[in-house]
């Protein structure tokens, strides 16, 4: 009897109760702005991935030269 008393105790102490607590709304605030930048900067990388090649892609089309950075000029 003494096992049961001692789970239904650590069982009651498991229970929740309510927290009493309060969260501002700026923490809900700078949460938006965290999600906000990841996704951002996500976007960001793929379109400056993209972007350079499709410049490269346009200058050619319309008959221009493309700019040589200078390491690549170094290289040969």
């Amino acid at each position: 009897m003494c096992k049961k008393q001692t789970l239904l105790f650590i069982l009651f102490l498991m229970i929740p109760l309510s927290a009493q607590a309060y969260i501002g709304p700026g923490v809900g605030t700078g949460t938006i702005a965290v999600v906000f930048g990841i996704i951002s900067s996500v976007f960001l990388a793929i379109f400056a991935i993209f972007w350079y090649p499709f410049k490269r892609l346009i200058k050619r089309l319309k008959g221009q030269k493309p700019e040589v950075d200078e390491s690549e000029s170094n290289d040969k």
